[in-house]
Formats: C-alpha cells, structure tokens, sequence
C-alpha cells in the first residue's frame, strides 16, 4: 500500500502558544497557511484571528516573538511579511481578531523589524530594526499606550536587546560577530548612549587578538538590578550560567546549578525569568528538549532546580515548539512535538508541576502509528576520531520492504544549527515519507552544528566545504557497513547551508551520488553574499569569508567551480521571495547546468521564501522530492 503525503500533514501545527488568563493564542496552519488562532483554555473551537488571506511565516524563521498579546489593550502585535519575504512588520489587531493595521504610524515600513521583550503589564515592547539599505540594526523601546520610540542604539552587528529591568530605565544590548563572539552593552535612561559592560568591540581589536569567546546571552537583571544573570559559555562549553555585578566590576562569576536530572550529550539553550527569582531554564540534550522550572540564589550564585516541565512523562523524547508562563493562573502553556507524533498543546500547572494536560489531539491520518520510524542513534567516529551525532530512520518492518534499503543522505541547514526529532520542521514529515516508500533516512549533525558545545560549532566558521565535507564522505564510508543499507543506491538532500553542502558534495563527489536534491542552497559564494540582506554582509565576511580579501577561498569553496563534475540528476527547489538564498542563486545552478548538458530540474513555488509553508506547496514539494528519489534510487 502506498500511503499519501496528505496523511502526515493532515496532523496540524500547533506553534508559539500564549496562555492569557483562560486563554490561548497560538500559530497553527488549519486553513492550509500557517495563521494565528485563540482558542479557551481547556479546549474549545479554535477561533481565526486573521483574515484567510493573509499567511503567516514559520515562527522558527522569523528571530523573537511571531506576536504578542496585550490583554489591557485588548490588542495583539504580530510580526507580518509578504509571503516569506521576511520584511517583518509589527502590526496591530484587536483582541478577538480582525485585519492588520501598522503601528507607530508606520514609522518601520523601511526596515526588517524583530520583536524581543515585551511588558503586558507596562505595555511596552522592544524591538530591533534591520535597515534594507545599509549594514545597520537600531535597537527602540516601543510604549503602545503613547506611541512613543525611543532609540536605544545602533550598530552593523546588531545592537540585540538581550534584557531590560522591570521599570524599563535599564537595556542591555549585544553586538555579535560570529557565534559566540560577543559584547555587551548597557542603556540607561541616565546615560542613554551605550556604555561597555563586557568584551571587546572589534572596532577596538588589534590584527591577531585573541579575544576569548564569552557567548553571553539570555540576560536579566537581578533584584534592585544588583547584577546581571545570563548564559554564557565562558565557564563550559556546552554553556552555564554567569553572574556580573552591576557595580562596575568586569569579573564575571560562575553560578553553579544544582538538581538537574537528565543525562546525556547536549547544551543549556536558554534562560526565561518568570517572576521575583524564578527561572526557566532550557536545555537541548541528544536533541531533545528538557526544560526546568528553578530559584536562583544571588549570594550564593546557586541555581536550585525544583521541578522537571518538560523532559519526562508525557512531554518526553521531543522538541518543544514554544513555550509560555501566565502568572496571574502560574500555568505553563507548551507546544510539543516528536519524530513521530504531530506538535500539540499541553499545559503544566499545580504546586509541584504535576498537573500535566494535553489540550489538541492531533493525528496522522490513515497511517498506523507503527509504520512510522522513531529512528535509532547511528553516531559515528568521523575521519579525524571526532564524534558526530546522528540519527538513521529506517522503514518499519511491517511495510514488508526486503533487502538493503536504497539512502537518502539528509544534510540540515544553518550550518550552525542541528537536526531534531521535531515534527514541527520541514524535515520530518519528508523522513517519514520517505521511509514510507521504502528509503532509509540517515541524518547527521556533522561538525559546525550546534547542540554539542560551542567549540563544536564554530569549526565551521570559515571552512564551509572543508572538514563538514570530509564528515559526510566519511559517513557513507561507514554506512556502507551496514547490510541493511545499500550505498550503491544513495541520494543526497538538503536546505539552505545544507542546499550548498548538497551541491558541494554532488559536485565533488560525483562517485558517491545517484540523485540530489537542493532546496535554496547557495551556489556560488561570491554572488550568494552579494546578494544577502545589507544587515547580513558583516557577519557572513568574518563566518565564511570576505568576499573582496578572501575571494580566492570563496571560489575554491563554492560548488559553482565543480560545476563540470556532477554525474547525477539534481532537481532543484526555490521560493521566490526567499531573501536569504534569492531566486537567482537557484536560476543561476539551473542555467548553467543546463547549459553544460546537465540533466536539472527546477521547482519554483510563486509564494513561499526560505521554506516551503503552504499546504497545497508543501504536498507538490514532498511528492516531488519522493518522486524523484523513486525514479532514480529505486527503491
């Protein structure tokens, strides 16, 4: 029996959820576009918030908060783009719903805008503006009541708001450079320019200086702002927790944490304060996600874990897709998913956090839930003795498939970024198909992924088709091993950094091959940082290469200079907004490959950017991908 793409997406979304009293505001793609949704806590219609034409973007895409509600305002914000364009503007509807109207008198229409903290009790809001034009990002705090902004700073690497007080006297603000290369900046009402709290701002480094990596993050100020609590992975690589006091001092002092109960190989993801001294805090281990309710101790720089939200029980052995603390009821909203179960609603409440209930019931339809392959750890000892995660998803054994099983070579994108048991992303509901029609998935987290410690993730850093590239060679290597595998029918696939890791090693490892498929994947570096958004350029020059000093590596490393060696069918899939990777980027591989007789297919979706969101785009873009590993691997 072959079973339908339609069946696994007709579980649906469930994302960023807001619990508001009795409550719950929340993205969810029922309409067939990702829109947002309020339902009453405990389980009711969901009601629509936005007119059906209007289609929200991937709440994981968009960098801060999708929206927010403001109950004493009896408005929410939201984050709006064109069709995956990303030009992000914090729009404004009335509480039960109704059309989008600017805010600010439209003050943002030039600029790219991210919406971080946010008061509901103050009504206020921060955000941080991308320019379009030039390589700047100004960071303003926002008052909805009066309409009034206020510049907090600016600069090309970001001027991230990272914390603010609860008067709203005191901002932090961060520049970044590349992953973990951080300074920190505070605001104040007193001395409203940016004042240097910690690190070295590159303006001020001298050629060759090593300037240690701090990755501070997640910041909050501590009672009476005596000090500020943040992630930070100046004490462990796979991050902690640091503590600097706000009395001029640059010591930062380690905050040791106590209670935690999980095992395994991950990192501390994030750092939530909920009330007085109270925490979320948020780790990613193996890839799934545990997340601890505790009390931070400020003379003592202890952290006690009190109770476990998600991790065992019920939420277990998954990623979670948003997460939400309403004070006034002390009940967590969460959004769940794992390799094989859809994203659904659960909310956690009671004295010691056992109350534990699931208010969706999302199901995939027509397809046994043993058909459906949770995936086995398949980590393996890279070229050089380095370890790299993964996941091998084979096809369930009552599907009756016989043989070695044909590959698909999954590559994840970021490059620092990781591959997830989440049904949420695009990857999941493709592996489950694809194990459907008898393929075997393998999906690693080659060196340059995050989840695994910060030195870990910055080895890509300006060596993009270098040793990652080496990693996935090696791989297959060692899949050849197993016997329930066959290599010889192997396709490779991947998204955004994994699109160009796809090209890379379609083109340079021609023998390896017998498909590709690249979705938006960068094919020469050269024009790929041409054409990024202006606020991207000084990033990407220090995390892959300059494209005027270092022009030489950049064209070593762009799969457009292999362009004569690849062997195999490549179809290539492209939004047509997509900001990041352009329309022109994928159009430019399609050309000339067919121009030097190469056998390329392309699909281009009219109305999605960097991923593929619609319903209707989403069946044609699994079929098509299914399809065309079928046609040419056999399964």
């Amino acid at each position: 029996m072959k079973y339908r793409i339609e069946s696994l997406l007709s579980a649906r979304l469930h994302m960023a959820p807001q619990l508001v009293d009795d409550r719950v505001y929340f993205f969810s793609n029922m309409s067939g576009k990702l829109s947002l949704y309020a339902m009453n806590y405990g389980g009711s219609v969901p009601e629509p918030l936005l007119p059906p034409n209007i289609a929200l973007q991937n709440p994981e895409l968009i960098g801060g908060k999708p929206f927010f509600v403001f109950p004493e305002l009896q408005k929410i914000i939201i984050m709006l783009d064109k069709d995956g364009d990303e030009n992000y503007q914090p729009m404004a509807i009335p509480l039960t719903g109704g059309f989008p109207t600017p805010t600010f008198d439209n003050f943002f229409a030039g600029y790219r805008v991210h919406l971080l903290n946010c008061d509901p009790v103050r009504n206020m809001m921060y955000l941080v503006a991308e320019s379009r034009i030039e390589q700047n990002n100004i960071a303003y705090q926002a008052n909805l009541e009066n309409g009034e902004l206020i510049k907090l700073g600016e600069s090309p690497w970001g001027s991230f708001i990272d914390g603010v007080n609860a008067q709203h006297t005191k901002v932090v603000l961060s520049d970044g450079y590349t992953a973990g290369d951080t300074t920190v900046y505070l605001w104040t009402v007193e001395k409203p320019e940016r004042q240097l709290l910690y690190g070295t701002p590159i303006e001020t480094r001298t050629p060759g200086q090593d300037v240690p990596l701090s990755a501070i993050f997640s910041c909050h100020f501590t009672q009476d702002d005596q000090g500020l609590l943040f992630v930070t992975a100046l004490f462990e690589d796979t991050f902690g927790l640091g503590y600097l006091p706000l009395d001029g001092s640059k010591d930062v002092k380690k905050v040791e944490i106590k209670g935690l109960v999980h095992t395994g190989i991950g990192e501390f993801n994030d750092l939530q304060h909920l009330y007085e001294n109270h925490f979320l805090l948020l780790y990613n281990i193996d890839g799934c996600s545990w997340l601890y309710e505790a009390t931070f101790h400020e003379e003592t720089l202890v952290m006690n874990v009190n109770w476990v939200i998600a991790g065992q029980g019920e939420i277990q052995n998954g990623v979670l897709e948003g997460m939400h603390y309403d004070r006034n009821s002390d009940r967590f909203i969460l959004s769940f998913s794992t390799a094989t179960t859809p994203t659904q609603l659960y909310s956690v409440e009671g004295k010691k956090r056992k109350k534990v209930t699931r208010h969706t019931n999302e199901k995939i339809l027509g397809i046994p839930d043993g058909l459906l392959s949770p995936g086995e750890d398949a980590s393996f000892m890279s070229y050089d003795g380095s370890r790299t995660s993964a996941r091998l998803y084979l096809p369930a054994q009552d599907l009756g498939y016989q043989g070695p099983r044909p590959l698909v070579y999954y590559v994840h994108g970021g490059p620092q970024s990781q591959e997830r048991p989440n049904f949420a992303w695009f990857s999941m509901p493709l592996i489950q198909y694809l194990t459907l029609h008898g393929f075997t998935v393998f999906v690693p987290n080659v060196r340059g992924s995050s989840g695994y410690g910060l030195k870990y993730m910055k080895q890509v850093d300006r060596d993009w088709g270098g040793k990652d590239r080496l990693d996935h060679v090696h791989a297959i290597k060692v899949l050849a091993n197993d016997k329930r595998i066959d290599v010889n029918r192997c396709g490779v696939i991947g998204r955004s950094y994994g699109g160009y890791m796809t090209l890379t090693l379609a083109f340079r490892h021609p023998d390896l091959w017998g498909a590709a498929v690249d979705m938006f994947g960068p094919y020469d570096l050269l024009t790929f940082s041409d054409r990024i958004p202006e606020t991207w350029k000084p990033y990407f020059a220090m995390a892959l290469g300059d494209p005027i000093n270092d022009r030489g590596f950049l064209v070593e490393r762009s799969p457009k200079t292999y362009i004569e060696q690849l062997e195999c069918p490549l179809l290539v899939i492209q939004g047509k907004n997509d900001p990041r990777v352009v329309e022109a980027e994928s159009r430019d591989v399609v050309e000339q490959l067919r121009a030097a007789g190469k056998q390329t297919e392309y699909l281009m979706f009219e109305d999605e950017g960097h991923d593929v969101i619609k319903y209707e785009n989403r069946v044609i873009c699994y079929n098509s991908i299914t399809e065309f590993f079928t046609k040419y691997l056999k399964p």
